[in-house]
């Protein structure tokens, strides 16, 4: 290979990247992906594709699926130098997940190569393709994923972690943020980026202008982040500035611009260690309002549209985390089947407090 890959990142705009790796396939590949997505999928795109050519050694267009499938291997070998297992799934090496994800980098990169006309077909197997159960004359197939990814339930803040994580925040503007997911279910990057006129405060409701793959949505949010926010805008939020996203930095040389994602997690893991919290994200901020609100009896598909779902499916999660919920409908059907058996039987319907909803 004459080129060697080098990962190069400079800042583009307010809050695009550009990342470029030194070849001119994938840096173009990359312009691509830039134009039609957020700067944290271009960064974790340039990063996947720096780690294998780094292991292939080979140029783009040489690249066979024995290479392909070589990469999976190592990537789910134990790591040198580490002696560590996963208690979540008993497995060494790296996560399934992120060897999933690094496999749909490839797929993207090849498929944009063919598309060119670079390659004549895409080393990256799609899965193991099987016959479906059927007559002997059916010879449909269903694609088994070379990948399995474990179905995990995402972690939530009880109500007094909650309660203790709002009283260590130091800041209006450290509030206002953390109730945005909170109570709000905002992700981390619609909460930075917030525009001053994207706060509706009469219908206390804000505009989403960038959601996750470029949608749009109006929300919902309570009462308290708009008088957190307003305590911000009031006594914290510098006005010798020439930018209108909501929330920016307020000491330091980078005092008046737009906060990062990175200063935004900072916040955060100094607010855990201040909390006496084992684990906080903005993803856990964002999933405990979601499974809050359908506990609350709000309705799948309204909590569809306050998360941003583009599919109800995405939003099913959190009928598994909201134990009311389980169990009210367990009852309510157990119930009716204890009746339906006892009168089957003759004798007298009881319902035990246990089938209670």
């Amino acid at each position: 290979m004459s080129w060697s890959p080098s990962l190069e990142r400079r800042p583009l705009g307010e809050f695009g990247v550009e990342v470029r790796l030194g070849h001119e396939l994938l840096d173009d590949y990359l312009r691509f992906v830039a134009a039609r997505c957020r700067p944290n999928t271009v960064l974790a795109s340039g990063f996947d594709l720096l780690v294998f050519f780094t292991f292939v050694g080979k140029d783009p267009v040489e690249v066979t699926m024995a290479d392909v499938l070589d990469f999976i291997a190592d990537q789910r070998a134990p790591r040198r130098g580490a002696n560590v297992i996963r208690l979540q799934d008993g497995e060494v090496g790296l996560s399934a997940r992120t060897v999933r994800r690094r496999l749909a980098t490839l797929s993207g990169l090849f498929g944009y190569l063919l598309a060119r006309g670079e390659i004549p077909s895409s080393p990256v197997p799609s899965g193991i393709t099987t016959r479906t159960r059927g007559g002997r004359g059916d010879r449909r197939g269903t694609s088994t994923p070379l990948i399995r990814t474990p179905c995990t339930l995402p972690r939530l803040l009880s109500p007094p972690e909650a309660i203790a994580l709002l009283g260590v925040l130091r800041t209006a503007r450290d509030a206002a943020m953390i109730e945005a997911m909170l109570l709000g279910g905002l992700r981390r990057c619609e909460v930075l980026g917030l525009r001053l006129q994207d706060v509706h405060v009469a219908d206390r409701r804000v505009f989403i202008a960038c959601g996750k793959g470029g949608n749009q949505r109006i929300v919902p949010v309570a009462a308290r982040f708009f008088m957190t926010l307003a305590l911000y805008f009031e006594g914290e939020r510098p006005t010798d500035v020439d930018t209108d996203a909501v929330f920016l930095v307020l000491k330091g040389p980078r005092r008046g611009r737009a906060l990062s994602a990175a200063g935004l997690d900072e916040i955060l893991r100094g607010a855990k260690a201040r909390a006496g919290l084992t684990r906080l994200t903005c993803h856990m901020l964002r999933h405990t309002c979601l499974t809050r609100l359908r506990e609350a009896g709000m309705a799948l598909e309204a909590v569809q549209a306050q998360a941003g779902h583009r599919s109800i499916e995405s939003t099913r999660i959190y009928l598994h985390l909201s134990n009311g919920w389980l169990a009210k409908e367990y009852h309510q059907a157990i119930g009716a089947l204890e009746a339906d058996l006892a009168r089957r039987s003759g004798q007298a319907v009881t319902v035990s407090d246990e089938s209670q909803p």
